[in-house]
């Protein structure tokens, strides 16, 4: 069966090939009828436009590589759908790679990306104990776009979680609800969304006139039986905390299982002192149908992604375009649970 050509479909359509050509690449001023004509024509002779030869015609590329390290962290995968989806409206090919590290295989998949031909590279960064991005990263000679979960020294095109607003925001909800013993559960020492959580945790406690104890935020894994653990000794110690902060999901769910085993529920009734409120950080659906519901502050994964295809698209129209660091914060969602 004869392949079907860019001539053909001109003959069909009674243009010419070069007018084909401005509707396929939704270029020039082109009519309403003659788009339609066209477009007829494309669907009855079954066309399929080579996107990539034509890019390759016009030094051009639609395709944008983006790189998830972690598929197991939730706030990268909805982020990584997000920005494809955003991209793809906007007429764009998502190319994804995982490297398993920052050498090697971060080579390797650079290079694959450079031999597909991308026109940019979105980096979900997963380190949060580093503030600087992989060295193979920061020479990467395309437009360039990272999205980190925790501030980055680094002048690149970049998009992050504001952790420290975020914290402050779910403190001062727990203090205008008459908390006072507040506790931050979970996150290992040198992380630094922790870090910056902390700063905001004990920011919000000093403006409104409560101190803030280092021993009110005890690190641990984000494993649920270290966080149980964990939670259990700081309820021992100080009966009177009646809020927590869970640095994860899975800090929350642990945070639970060391309430019950002190002999107290979690709740949002600051009155009745066996209760313990629970504010998380993390869009909590996936674990939402337990009871109480989940209080969190959401963290803008879709928002994130479509800033950062917007930002990358962008900066391949403006070459020039001087870089440029967006914050996003997120909203507290007010539950059950505080």
């Amino acid at each position: 069966m004869k392949k079907v050509s860019i001539i053909d479909v001109a003959r069909e359509a009674g243009v010419s090939v070069s007018t084909v050509s401005l509707v396929l690449r939704q270029k020039g001023k082109i009519s309403e009828a003659t788009i339609d004509k066209v477009n007829a024509a494309i669907t009855a002779l079954g066309y399929v436009h080579n996107i990539a030869a034509a890019n390759l015609r016009a030094n051009t590329s639609n395709l944008i590589g983006l790189i998830l390290r972690d598929f197991s962290d939730s706030f990268s995968i909805k982020v990584m759908a997000s920005i494809v989806q955003e991209l793809e409206k906007q007429g764009y090919m998502v190319f994804l790679g995982q490297p398993l590290n920052d050498g090697e295989h971060l080579e390797r998949c650079l290079l694959s990306f450079k031999q597909q031909g991308v026109a940019g590279v979105i980096y979900l960064a997963s380190d949060t104990r580093h503030a600087a991005l992989p060295a193979l990263i920061r020479q990467c000679p395309l437009p360039l776009v990272a999205v980190s979960q925790s501030l980055l020294d680094e002048n690149c095109n970049l998009v992050m979680r504001d952790n420290r607003q975020a914290a402050h925001l779910a403190t001062r909800y727990l203090i205008e609800r008459g908390h006072r013993n507040i506790a931050y559960i979970g996150g290992m020492e040198g992380d630094l969304i922790r870090e910056q959580r902390l700063l905001g945790f004990r920011s919000a406690m000093t403006q409104n006139g409560l101190v803030f104890r280092d021993e009110s935020a005890p690190a641990c894994s984000d494993d649920t039986r270290a966080v149980s653990f964990a939670t259990r000794q700081l309820l021992e110690k100080n009966n009177t905390i009646t809020a927590l902060l869970c640095h994860s999901p899975d800090a929350m769910i642990g945070s639970i299982s060391g309430i019950h085993h002190v002999g107290r529920t979690v709740g949002k009734d600051v009155f009745l002192t066996q209760q313990v409120a629970l504010v998380g950080f993390e869009d909590m659906l996936h674990v939402n149908l337990t009871s109480p519901s989940f209080t969190y502050v959401s963290s803008a994964s879709e928002e994130t992604g479509r800033q950062a295809a917007g930002l990358m698209i962008r900066k391949l129209k403006e070459p020039e375009l001087q870089t440029q660091r967006i914050t996003l914060s997120g909203q507290l969602i007010a539950r059950e649970s505080a």
